[in-house]
């Protein structure tokens, strides 16, 4: 996500340091940050900020390429200065630094200052102090955004919490706590795809604006969405291990009574981008394979893509405003980042995308067809009601139990409805099969490959037989 704003947007920067802190910790962790508006009478008013984390220590080199204006505007809101403190559980003593961002010579903006004693003690943590002037109320909405967005990663290790305080009265102090539900979430060892279809399942129930509360207006349980997931790996992988695109789609039908519920996404696809475990702006490169990518072949028409400052949502043609789809797109390095950025290409996040929507068709039969797919679809219950009618009216007791058996039934305990929706979706299944390997012959509808059951003697009359049997 991209803030405008420089004060969020430098915030949102050390919070994701501080996540990362924490999740390299591999260890249970807490995030705490605290914005605290300090009744002093002055103009314009002063707010002191402190991010805190019990993750590994602090970096020194993270702090060398934060850039941040004293200045915005004319009127100044920042002094440039960052107050650090950082120990690791090895070491005796706590670091600290004041760190001036305004100073551009490297060797000059880290002054070190006195350390402070542990005692004896052994923790491991960091926390990054600064004082901004002005209201604290342009703050509070992004982060609680970047948190909730965050979440979506599910690393169980991890807890975040935010407390606003508005002077120095307890009645004035508001907390929001963001926590990952163990009862929902994958174990320490599940994968990171894993924990994002999680986390992604659980926004999508928030529709992305509460902190932990299903929106009970559109979705009884978890059983209503779809979802599909997909992973692609850079070819020079096997030289430079580690790189992976991972991306999750969740499809939600809302529920009929409920379709117009006023935190719905409207029918619009929202796009959430992750960078090494951290919301981060959606790069070109992705959003150039989200326009290049064939969505007709999955029965979808792209409108317009839409980059709204970080907030990138995808419009449809001709589509319920009712269903809405999530897309989630994560880069990262197994190793722990460098300073050097990296972008995915063009064609690694359309491999990433195609797979996810390629899962969500074979999970779900006759899901995400083609137009032409869906077009056949349209006979099959014609064609499946006229084949259950040939059998069951036939004379021939020998042809109807041959029928029924390789049709999985026992003569004497099927009904008529039960074989035709059996032949329906058998048919359904064949054509989604089809579509996503057209290079491949028409599978048997009712035999399993290797099969000793021929009922053609030439293959290609049979060939010739499924063919028209599907498509004419």
């Amino acid at each position: 996500m991209e803030i405008s704003d420089p004060v969020p947007k430098l915030l949102l920067q050390l919070i994701s340091s501080a996540f990362q802190r924490c999740r390299l910790s591999e260890d249970l962790c807490r995030l705490s940050l605290l914005l605290h508006h300090q009744s002093t009478g002055n103009d314009p008013p002063i707010t002191s900020i402190s991010i805190a984390d019990t993750g590994i220590g602090c970096n020194l080199v993270e702090f060398q390429d934060l850039r941040y204006p004293r200045e915005l505007n004319g009127p100044k809101i920042w002094d440039g200065l960052l107050s650090v403190k950082t120990t690791c559980f090895s070491d005796d003593e706590v670091f600290c630094y004041h760190i001036n961002l305004d100073e551009y010579i490297s060797n000059k903006r880290i002054k070190r200052q006195p350390s402070q004693p542990k005692n004896g003690a052994k923790f491991s943590g960091t926390e990054v102090s600064l004082t901004v002037f002005g209201s604290m109320d342009a703050l509070v909405a992004p982060i609680i955004s970047f948190f909730q967005k965050m979440l979506v990663l599910q690393l169980p290790n991890v807890t975040m919490d935010l407390v606003v305080k508005q002077g120095d009265s307890p009645s004035t102090q508001n907390q929001y706590v963001f926590v990952v539900n163990a009862d929902k979430t994958p174990c320490f060892t599940a994968s990171n795809l894993e924990r994002l279809k999680s986390g992604l399942e659980d926004y999508v129930l928030r529709h992305g604006n509460c902190l932990d509360i299903m929106c009970e207006q559109c979705f009884s349980h978890r059983e209503h969405l779809k979802v599909g997931s997909g992973i692609a790996c850079p070819e020079e992988n096997r030289k430079r291990p580690g790189r992976t695109m991972e991306v999750v789609i969740v499809i939600s039908d809302l529920l009929e009574t409920t379709r117009h519920c006023s935190r719905s996404c409207e029918g619009k696809t929202e796009v959430l981008y992750f960078d090494n475990f951290s919301p981060s702006p959606i790069p070109q490169v992705a959003l150039s394979a989200l326009k290049k990518i064939d969505w007709k072949s999955y029965g979808l028409i792209l409108a317009s893509v839409n980059d709204q400052e970080g907030h990138v949502f995808l419009e449809w043609e001709n589509f319920p405003s009712y269903v809405q789809i999530q897309i989630a797109l994560h880069w990262y390095h197994n190793k722990y980042p460098t300073r050097q950025k990296t972008e995915p290409g063009i064609n690694l996040v359309k491999k990433g995308i195609k797979s996810a929507l390629d899962d969500l068709k074979t999970k779900h039969e006759g899901f995400l067809l083609s137009s032409h797919a869906r077009k056949i679809c349209s006979y099959v219950p014609d064609l499946a009601r006229s084949l259950a009618g040939l059998i069951f009216s036939s004379t021939d007791m020998d042809f109807q139990g041959d029928c029924l058996s390789v049709l999985g039934f026992q003569p004497q305990e099927v009904e008529r409805e039960a074989v035709e929706d059996y032949i329906q979706r058998k048919i359904v299944t064949v054509i989604g099969m089809n579509e996503s390997k057209p290079q491949e012959a028409a599978p048997l509808l009712f035999f399993e490959a290797g099969s000793e059951t021929q009922y053609f003697d030439d293959e290609e009359i049979e060939s010739e037989y499924y063919s028209s049997f599907l498509l004419e």
